[in-house]
């Protein structure tokens, strides 16, 4: 077999095994905490959105020890981005999203914030491990946060997080200790298969790992994010199809980044100029582009939606075209997303967040 189309499979057999590793994970996970009498809301916050991260963790930790810090930090960042441009420009493809969860505008502020200070803790070139520990930290205090608010706001909440199928999480606890280790396991083995694919992958097609990382590799791990938000818009819940996103998009920084510039250790982990110069800033771009709409507490709409999707296309044309025969129009191509689609994208995002004020105050006077 060819070796490129050997490193293709090796990616498309990672990125299965990562789902259903990652499956296997939540049911094992579920089913203790639903034995150990831990309340469902508790569970929905923390170990079902523990699950569809895993992925993204269990690659960027793969990557750490086989020194492939590229690779699991554009993972993390390329992860990011698909979230907020193609699982959300997806879901409100499927059924506009109105945005009304208090997890949601609390949480966006926090994102942002979060983007803002990895990127200044990126901009040294290394992500050390004391701010890994700072970032790890910050999801514990977060986590606790989130739960204690959560109780108090019991009702607003109700809808908000995923619903915990009692039924789909029986057996004793041998079995869900069974079907945890297991998801382990296969989660391990995938990243695994998935960094060595990619890294093959990167060599045959002669771009760096950062490239494949922030494509092929975050749009595989970030898959189950994108079928969790998909199947809520179809149900009509709305919040659970943003509040995933947004809190996937935390735990990619706080736990996956945090995570891997722990593991590194004292070399810190490395983060190339690629990233910090482009990669970094369109992620925190995206949260900008959105945030009027989160806190306005206005509707995605299908428009909206489509821009999103049509902004990756973008991003990812950009970080493809310089690597073909193309290259020679990359300046150009930039040229025309600087002064034309990125402006024209801001004026109607902002134009719509005016336009709700508006009937807001109309309906208030």
């Amino acid at each position: 077999m060819p070796p490129f189309l050997l490193a293709a499979l090796e990616v498309l057999v990672g990125i299965g095994l990562l789902f259903g590793g990652g499956e296997l994970f939540v049911q094992g996970a579920v089913t203790l905490a639903l034995i150990f009498g831990i309340p469902q809301l508790v569970i929905g916050l923390t170990v079902v959105s523990l699950g569809t991260s895993a992925p993204e963790f269990f690659v960027s930790i793969s990557s750490v020890l086989n020194q492939s810090d590229a690779l699991a930090v554009s993972n993390a960042v390329g992860s990011n981005i698909f979230n907020v441009m193609v699982v959300l420009g997806s879901s409100a493809l499927v059924l506009p999203l109105k945005v009304e969860s208090r997890l949601v505008r609390r949480d966006v502020p926090l994102l942002l914030a979060v983007s803002a200070a990895v990127w200044g803790m990126a901009s040294t070139g290394k992500v050390t491990w004391q701010s890994g520990i700072a970032l790890l930290l910050a999801l514990v205090i977060n986590t606790i946060w989130e739960i204690r608010t959560a109780r108090e706001e019991p009702e607003e909440m109700e809808n908000a997080e995923p619903e915990i199928n009692a039924e789909t999480a029986e057996g004793g606890w041998i079995n869900a200790t069974i079907r945890l280790a297991a998801g382990i396991v296969v989660l391990g083995f995938g990243a695994s298969i998935l960094v060595k694919g990619a890294s093959a992958a990167a060599l045959q097609l002669g771009v760096s790992e950062a490239v494949i990382g922030l494509t092929i590799v975050s749009a595989g791990t970030s898959m189950p994010e994108l079928i969790t938000s998909l199947v809520a818009a179809l149900r009509g819940r709305t919040d659970l199809a943003i509040g995933n996103v947004v809190g996937s998009c935390l735990l990619n920084l706080l736990l996956v980044l945090g995570g891997g510039a722990l593991a590194a250790g004292g070399r810190g982990l490395n983060v190339s100029p690629e990233l910090i110069n482009e990669d970094l800033p369109v992620m925190l771009l995206t949260c900008l582009a959105c945030f009027p709409i989160f806190w306005t507490k206005g509707v995605i709409s299908r428009l909206e939606g489509g821009l999103l999707l049509g902004l990756y296309i973008v991003y990812i044309t950009d970080n493809v075209l310089p690597r073909t025969n193309l290259a020679s129009w990359s300046d150009e191509f930039r040229l025309i997303v600087l002064c034309l689609v990125l402006p024209a994208v801001m004026v109607i995002i902002t134009t719509q967040a005016l336009v709700y004020w508006r009937q807001l105050r109309q309906q208030r006077s």
